[in-house]
């Protein structure tokens, strides 16, 4: 009877943390599963399989990103999430699992970490051997497991140390000469910090979190522990219990809210939800370039920023467009607002430097398509055709690609399309460099270059405001009412010139309250520095 109502009680709860898991992806974080999508490309290609399976945990790491590709499809990649989650806690236990899901609120973590973990504790169960002749075949099996999972596999020695007790002193041994002896002939381009730990699976190896760590030891722990008294009673209702607080604790503590407020943006940017950003920005927004970038962006697109820019918060001159950073999402944002300008060659070097950061030397679907449409735009058909060539071998962007490939050498079809069109009217007509520093004017030359582009014109005067440069602001006003396309000027310009004819005294003004901010800061940075 207690063997029944143990085995019920696990499936309810199986099915209760499946649907729990997929409506936390599905609903509340689909952003996240895009932020993962967005830096791998996965090529349905021998070449692409064999590269992974070539370094130990390779293999995890291919089933991994096999998972993540389906997150382009949201609903798709919650079920594939929440199946993996009780996957590993039939397996692991849940106390592990729900480690686990607080884990990936770590954007840095890759899904290979947990099939990884899934395989070792999953090899452990299915291998019947015991202790005798039998038991020297784990001499074998050993560095099959340490190839397919990569350091993890020590989780696989520890268990079988459990199980044949200390007689088993030469597993761990020769694991350990595994890895040194694949450090020291076929990966010598890592650290052995890299080869003994898992660090493989976080995109910046050397700042590897601590539950990496702990959930390979409390996995081995929670299995010692069922196994030694998984008669118990009340060990169904209390793992339940302690399931319950570490959810609602990595959920709050785990997924930080501005970081992933951030990542939200930049998702819906992706999905042109313009309207969400800025409803969202109303209620909560982050104060950084990043957020003011996206919020701005979206009021552009609504051709809303004239009115209300300083609405929302301004962070500081690079609000508009953020200068080069290498990393991994801060220019995507800017990138984008570059594309719809019209600056076609500053958009595509921020989403080819965007892609370069990617530590593991990964592609990205989302910067390769961009990248194939600005040489699109520009004419270099040779190089977007290897583009669309490499995105033709995935799965999501291969019709999109396959499309895309009729246009290439096609002026006329080119010129027509609704977008590709468009921008090539926009774009300057000869290419140069300039400085960030000189962003409003580029800006201004890109305007006159086509004085329908209202964004550019917008991005200009607004740009002006932001950096303090009134006089100009005031010359170009009589284009921006000319050209703008409002029957009268817009509320923001009107808040601006009124804070500008009272120098700034101008109680209830937005644009006044941004300028004190600018100036505050901008004496503290003097003291700052002064003290240095």
């Amino acid at each position: 009877m207690n063997k029944a109502i143990t085995k019920y009680g696990i499936i309810a709860l199986s099915v209760l943390i499946s649907i729990g898991v997929f409506l936390f992806w599905y609903i509340a974080y689909p952003h996240a599963m895009s932020y993962q999508e967005q830096y791998q490309l996965f090529l349905w290609t021998s070449d692409y399989f064999l590269n992974r399976v070539s370094v130990p945990g390779g293999f995890a790491s291919w089933i991994g990103e096999f998972i993540v590709q389906f997150y382009y499809v949201e609903w798709l990649g919650a079920l594939l999430l929440s199946l993996l989650i009780v996957a590993l806690g039939w397996t692991a236990g849940w106390i592990p699992a729900a480690l686990v899901l607080w884990l990936l609120g770590d954007p840095s973590v890759k899904l290979g970490y947990v099939v990884a973990l899934l395989m070792v504790v999953g090899a452990h169960r299915i291998n019947p051997v015991k202790w005798g002749r039998q038991a020297w075949s784990e001499v074998v099996v050993i560095p099959v497991v340490y190839w397919l999972t990569g350091p993890l596999a020590w989780v696989y020695v520890l268990l079988r140390m459990y199980r044949y007790g200390l007689k088993s002193w030469f597993m761990p041994l020769c694991l350990l000469t595994m890895q040194l002896l694949a450090y020291r002939f076929l990966l010598t381009q890592w650290t052995l910090e890299m080869t003994l730990m898992p660090a493989q699976y976080y995109r910046t190896p050397m700042m590897m979190p601590v539950l990496m760590w702990l959930i390979p030891l409390l996995t081995v722990l929670t299995i010692v522990v069922q196994h030694r008294i998984h008669t118990v009673k009340w060990l169904l209702p209390v793992q339940v219990a302690i399931v319950i607080a570490l959810a609602c604790l990595g959920v709050s503590k785990g997924y930080d809210k501005e970081m992933y407020e951030l990542i939200r943006q930049d998702y819906l940017v992706r999905q042109e939800r313009w309207d969400e950003i800025v409803n969202r920005a109303k209620e909560y927004q982050v104060k950084t370039p990043f957020s003011s970038v996206c919020v701005n962006l979206a009021l552009s697109q609504k051709h809303l920023l004239a009115d209300r820019m300083f609405d929302f918060y301004q962070s500081d001159e690079n609000a508009l467009i953020m200068p080069r950073i290498r990393d991994l999402t801060s220019m995507l944002p800017s990138a984008e607002a570059f594309w719809r300008l019209g600056m076609v060659n500053s958009s595509l070097r921020y989403f080819f430097d965007t892609q370069e950061s990617i530590l593991d030397g990964s592609m990205s679907g989302r910067c390769t398509k961009r990248i194939a449409e600005c040489m699109i735009v520009n004419g270099h058909y040779k190089t977007a055709r290897k583009h669309l060539n490499l995105l033709k071998k995935s799965l999501f962007y291969r019709e999109w690609a396959v499309n895309a490939e009729t246009l290439l050498g096609d002026e006329v079809a080119i010129n027509a399309h609704p977008v590709y069109g468009k921008l090539r009217q926009l774009r300057y007509k000869n290419d140069f460099l300039y400085s960030h520093l000189e962003l409003y004017k580029m800006l201004g030359l890109l305007f006159m270059n086509n004085t329908k582009n209202t964004m550019a014109l917008e991005y200009f005067m607004g740009q002006m405001l932001l950096e303090g440069q009134v006089q100009g602001f005031q010359q170009y006003m009589p284009m921006a009412e000319k050209y703008s396309g409002y029957r009268e000027m817009p509320i923001g310009y009107q808040d601006a010139m009124m804070c500008i004819q009272k120098q700034g005294n101008a109680p209830g003004s937005s644009y006044a309250e941004y300028v004190k901010r600018m100036v505050k800061q901008k004496s503290k940075n003097e003291d700052d520095d002064g003290a240095h």
